[in-house]
């Protein structure tokens, strides 16, 4: 996007609002760009790992990463019910898509890694479903993206705003944008880090990839 582009969204933003993860048309924009997207790199956290539950994993923008380097990772994406209708369509054999964790787990098998970036903090109950990830017992857990507040403070929500076209990888012309808002919470960093009950802390830090977040790698016991 321009310097151009990027004033006059911010002086002039679209009117149109839409609401919450399970819009049509949102998820239609994330079907679609995730087909368009082609991914380059490596990714050092899934080299050598056979099966990765993909909490919030959208359409599969991270396995199409991961399988340029691991070509037979098997991968369950965990979304919405909405999302994971659509994104059924690109189901394979080692991809596939449930609205369900433990649905998802079933169907590896065996959990090496349970992968999570940005999303843990639009679930209703964050904490609940971190306690239901741990439960399938995955060797590791990888979190990116989360918005962590004090470890003595209550969780706290806010309404977020984006722009449609910042949904989902890469880009694609659009002629017409909107606006996007859902709820975001803010998980108490005691909280957090109690849940993962039979798991060691092994990293934690500043996620670079978003202002105020953190990233946490977990391994099993």
């Amino acid at each position: 996007m321009t310097l151009l582009q990027k004033l006059r969204r911010k002086l002039f933003p679209p009117r149109e609002v839409i609401e919450g993860y399970e819009n049509q048309e949102l998820v239609e924009t994330i079907f679609r760009k995730t087909i368009a997207y082609d991914p380059d790199g490596d990714w050092p956290l899934v080299v050598g790992v056979n099966s990765v539950l993909d909490f919030g994993g959208g359409a599969g923008l991270h396995y199409k990463l991961a399988r340029k380097q691991s070509p037979d990772i098997r991968w369950a994406v965990v979304e919405t019910p909405a999302m994971a209708r659509r994104a059924r369509q690109l189901a394979t054999n080692r991809l596939m898509f449930f609205s369900d964790i433990h649905e998802a787990a079933d169907w590896l098998g065996e959990v090496e890694l349970m992968h999570s970036n940005g999303a843990i903090q639009y679930v209703p109950d964050a904490i609940e479903t971190i306690r239901t990830l741990c439960a399938t017992r995955p060797a590791a857990m990888a979190w990116h993206r989360v918005p962590i507040s004090d470890a003595d403070a209550k969780a706290k929500a806010e309404v977020q705003t984006s722009f449609l076209s910042d949904n989902g990888p890469g880009s694609l012309p659009t002629s017409k944008d909107k606006l996007v808002k859902y709820a975001r919470n803010w998980i108490p960093a005691e909280s957090f880090l109690t849940v993962h009950q039979g798991y060691r802390l092994a990293e934690r830090g500043p996620d670079p990839r978003e202002h105020g977040t953190q990233q946490f790698r977990f391994v099993r016991h």
